[in-house]
């Protein structure tokens, strides 16, 4: 065999080889919440098996349109999807993990930990009634601190977001004035949109006397300070691993709503207040491209828990693993 004939072969099994192992990746895109967690997870998925996923962190809004509209293979979304919803677009939905929101803050001399927000606070600096860090419904519960009298901006999504529905969840807890939604018009003065968590992120660290809700892998990453919050028993909680296991023993899925629920402001006097599970969608017709799905997501459940753990997050409970497997059987998808 010639050269030029051992070159054409050669070429011919790269593309062969760069074929199969596209026909191999599964693409799903939607909220930014988990990112970081899916991230750590299709690299050691990856790994141990040779099949890519790649996941777009493009916001739960634009996941949601690209699973109905078939674009990707799954989505994710934090806001999770009512049975009667998920059968008009012929959809299965399932949980992955739970997360939580932290109220990350830009303010010179206040370290992480210690402003602490309570419930009418957080109403009041979000609706815009509370325009100034020194404004006394904050100033009470910050005897120590000393609070510029500078005006609040607010940092939030400028995309359709499950953290933001989530966090409008706690917030209509708090004031039924707010309304529960994925992109809210906010009534603040100074109000600075970034898209994705991560746009958030950047802009509370670029402004200061700023504030804004971000997952707390973000803030781990970012390492922006964030606040202690009051939860629904009174206590000032600390945005915490343990804080947040504690707040996710108070999920309630069950199969037959799909695993629809959400944790948003738990009971338990040690439980942080604002926590979210984030959910993946597939479509039913497609029975052999979820098989693919849900092996990397039963992969995940088996070995992802440490990674889940070390980025802030909460592994789901094994009683909900065992109860989605159940599900994937049952919808012929595992």
């Amino acid at each position: 065999m010639t050269l030029k004939h051992i070159a054409v072969a050669a070429i011919a099994l790269s593309v062969a080889t760069t074929s199969i192992l596209s026909a191999e990746a599964l693409k799903g895109r939607g909220a930014s919440f988990p990112a970081p967690v899916y991230k750590a997870w299709t690299a050691a998925y990856n790994k141990a098996t040779g099949v890519q996923v790649n996941y777009t962190p493009t916001g739960s809004g634009d996941g949601i349109k690209s699973i109905e509209k078939r674009m990707v293979d799954f989505a994710g979304s934090d806001k999770p999807l009512k049975p009667k919803t998920l059968a008009k677009h012929k959809l299965h939905m399932f949980p992955a993990v739970v997360g939580s929101i932290v109220l990350a803050y830009n303010i010179d001399g206040v370290k992480d930990g210690e402003l602490k927000l309570s419930r009418a606070a957080i109403a009041a600096i979000f609706s815009g009634k509370a325009t100034h860090w020194d404004d006394a419904i904050i100033a009470k519960d910050n005897a120590g601190l000393k609070l510029p009298h500078a005006p609040i901006t607010i940092c939030v999504r400028a995309d359709k977001s499950g953290t933001t529905f989530n966090f409008t969840y706690f917030l209509n807890k708090l004031n039924p004035e707010f309304k529960v939604s994925k992109k809210p018009e906010w009534a603040a003065p100074k109000v600075v949109a970034g898209k994705s968590n991560s746009g958030v992120t950047a802009n509370i660290k670029q402004i200061k006397n700023s504030i804004g809700y971000i997952e707390y892998s973000y803030k781990l990453s970012s390492n922006l300070p964030a606040a202690q919050v009051e939860n629904k028993e009174g206590h000032m909680i600390n945005p915490t691993v343990p804080s947040f296991q504690d707040a996710a023993k108070y999920a309630s899925w069950t199969a037959d709503k799909d695993f629809y629920a959400v944790i948003g402001d738990p009971a338990g006097a040690t439980s942080y207040p604002i926590v979210a599970a984030t959910f993946i969608l597939v479509p039913n017709e497609k029975a052999e491209m979820d098989k693919k799905v849900t092996a990397f997501f039963d992969w995940a459940y088996t070995n992802g828990d440490k990674a889940a753990a070390d980025l802030g997050y909460v592994p789901l409970p094994k009683e909900t693993k065992d109860a989605i497997r159940k599900y994937w059987e049952a919808k012929g998808i595992k």
